[in-house]
């Protein structure tokens, strides 16, 4: 069955994310707390990980940390702007213009673990939705209520870009969502590095 369509994950592959110590730590420092009770706070705010699947909006997340620390608005503010800046990282333009190209010959598709606020904050910083035929085509987990590796937010992509599972090649750099997209029938592919990307997802290319 010849692939129709490709999809990418956003953390990791389309966006360069950098180190999470690194800006926690400027946090840490300022609130003036030790590291363990930094961080047992920092896990009180979502301790069961909702806002990655919708049952946390970004107006709560924001609150658990006002709580947790104490902010005020302008710090509260600060906070989230620092927490977005890291989360988008710095776009890979490499693999971008990559993904640009595949159409129109292929469908474009994103699937992403995220959290309530990144399609604003991704659009706005990168404009994805301009790679896509349809915005419906980026599967945000806080969105349709499920997340990598589950294998429904897999169904779900295939779905709406209107293709079987075998025809989609998907790229993640995390070990466990490839297995669970290969599990699916899906060509995925881990990735390392940009030019060994391009290279693997060229390589399962048959024009359709």
């Amino acid at each position: 069955m010849a692939v129709r369509a490709v999809a990418f994950d956003i953390g990791g592959v389309l966006e360069r994310v950098g180190d999470l110590d690194e800006w926690l730590g400027r946090w840490r420092g300022r609130v003036g707390l030790d590291e363990g009770v930094f961080q047992d706070r920092l896990g009180s705010v979502d301790p069961r990980s909702m806002i990655g699947t919708g049952q946390m909006s970004e107006a709560e997340f924001r609150q658990g940390y006002v709580d947790a620390f104490g902010f005020n608005e302008a710090d509260a503010d600060a906070f989230m702007a620092d927490m977005w800046d890291w989360y988008c990282g710095e776009l890979d333009d490499e693999l971008m213009a990559f993904a640009r190209n595949l159409r129109p010959t292929y469908r474009f598709g994103i699937i992403s673990n995220s959290a309530d606020g990144a399609r604003r904050e991704e659009q706005r910083r990168w404009g994805f939705e301009q790679l896509v035929d349809d915005p419906a085509h980026i599967v945000y987990s806080h969105e349709v209520g499920v997340a990598k590796p589950d294998p429904r937010i897999y169904q779900i992509a295939c779905d709406r870009l209107d293709v079987e599972p075998a025809e989609l090649v998907f790229l993640d750099d995390v070990r466990i969502c490839v297995d669970g997209a290969s599990a699916l029938g899906i060509h995925a592919v881990l990735h390392d590095s940009t030019p060994a990307s391009i290279a693997a997802i060229n390589a399962l290319l048959v024009p359709p």
